[in-house]
C-alpha cells in the first residue's frame, strides 16, 4: 500500500515539474520564444509573402494576404528543454489547401513526432525534446476573414499539454480594396516627403498631411472607399513654393469635397460616426478660415472663393 502511495506521489511530482518547466520556458506569445522564424509563401506559385526571423530582427511583408489565399507556412519551433513523456500540440484554423493533399510536412526528419501523426489532420503532436523542429503547414485562409478592415489571423498555435497557448503565428489578412488603399497611401506618403524636402508651402504641406492622417482614420473604421477617395483628391503633381497660395486653393477644395463625401457616407452608417466626422469638418473649417485671411493679402478672388466654400460647410454642420 505504501509503495502505491509513493508511486502516485512520484508521478504527481514529475507531472508538476514538467508543467512548471514548460511554464518557465514560455515567454510572450508571438515574440519568438517558441516560433523563432517562419516564412509564408503562395502554396501554388512559391511566391514569398511574409518573412519573419526574430534572431536577425527580420519582419517584412512582401505581398498582401487575402481571404482564400492558399498558403505554405514553413516555421521552426525551438524546444528549450527535454521532457520525453510530454506531448506538445500544433493546431491550425486554416481550411484545406487546394494545391496540396496534406496539412503538414515534416522538414526536420530526425525529430520524433507522436506515433499517431497524421499529416492530413488539423493538429499534430510531438514529444518535447530539446532542439529545433521545422515543419511546413499548407492551408487556405477562410474567404470571409477580412471584409472592411485588416484582420490579424492566427495561422498556427502551439499548445502545452494542459491546453495553454505557448505561441502563435499570425498574418495580416486584407481585402483587395484595403491592399489598394495601402499601396496608394505609401505613394502619397512618399510624395509628401518630397514636398517637405523641396520646401513647399507650409500650409499646403500641413493640409496634405492632414488628409493622409484622416484617410488612415477612415480606413481603420472600415470606410476604405472613402479613404481612397480622400487620397485621390490629392492628385497634385507639384506643390506651391513657400508663400504661394494660388496652387493651394484647388487641393484645399479637393480635400473639402472628399470630407463632405465622407460626411454623407457616415450619415447613412450611424449617428455616432456622424458626430465624429462633423468634428473633423469643424476642424477643417477653422483651418480654412486661417487660409482665407492669408489669401486676402494676396488675391481677393481666391479669398472670396474660400469664403464661399467655408460658408457652405458651416451650413452643413450647423456652425
Amino acid at each position: 500500500m505504501k509503495t502505491k502511495v509513493l508511486t502516485i506521489c512520484l508521478i504527481l511530482i514529475l507531472t508538476i515539474a514538467c508543467v512548471e518547466l514548460i511554464a518557465s520556458a514560455q515567454g510572450a506569445v508571438g515574440e519568438g520564444d517558441w516560433f523563432t522564424d517562419y516564412t509564408v509563401e503562395n502554396a501554388g506559385t512559391g511566391e514569398l509573402m511574409v518573412e519573419v526571423n526574430f534572431a536577425s530582427d527580420v519582419n517584412r511583408t512582401v505581398a498582401p494576404i487575402f481571404g482564400s489565399s492558399d498558403l505554405a507556412v514553413t516555421f521552426t519551433v525551438s524546444i528549450p528543454a527535454s521532457s520525453p513523456n510530454t506531448l506538445l500540440k500544433l493546431k491550425t484554423a486554416m481550411i484545406h489547401s487546394d494545391t496540396q493533399d496534406v496539412y503538414w510536412k515534416l522538414v526536420t526528419q530526425d525529430y520524433q513526432l507522436n506515433t499517431n501523426y497524421n499529416p492530413n489532420s488539423l493538429e499534430v503532436t510531438f514529444f518535447q525534446a530539446k532542439g529545433n523542429l521545422t515543419m511546413t503547414l499548407y492551408g487556405k485562409v477562410p474567404p470571409n476573414v477580412a471584409k472592411d478592415i485588416p484582420v490579424s489571423y492566427i495561422v498556427v498555435t502551439l499548445y502545452s499539454p494542459a491546453g495553454e497557448t505557448l505561441d502563435q503565428i499570425r498574418v495580416t489578412v486584407v481585402s483587395a480594396e484595403t491592399s489598394n488603399y495601402q499601396q496608394l497611401l505609401a505613394e502619397k506618403q512618399e510624395t509628401l516627403k518630397s514636398f517637405k524636402d523641396s520646401g513647399a508651402d507650409a500650409g499646403f504641406v500641413e493640409l496634405y498631411e492632414n488628409v493622409l492622417n484622416e484617410s488612415v482614420v477612415q480606413a481603420n473604421l472600415g470606410n476604405v472607399e472613402s479613404a481612397i477617395g480622400m487620397l485621390n483628391s490629392l492628385d497634385t503633381r507639384s506643390a506651391p513654393s513657400s508663400g504661394t497660395l494660388e496652387g493651394l486653393f484647388l487641393p484645399v477644395v479637393g480635400v473639402l469635397i472628399a470630407l463632405v463625401a465622407v460626411f454623407g457616407v457616415m450619415f447613412l452608417r450611424g449617428r455616432g460616426k456622424l458626430q465624429y466626422v462633423t468634428m473633423v469638418l469643424e476642424d477643417q473649417i477653422r483651418d480654412l478660415e486661417g487660409l482665407t485671411l492669408r489669401a486676402q493679402r494676396v488675391d481677393r478672388t481666391i479669398s472670396t472663393s474660400l469664403e464661399s466654400v467655408k460658408d457652405r460647410l458651416k451650413n452643413i454642420v450647423g456652425m
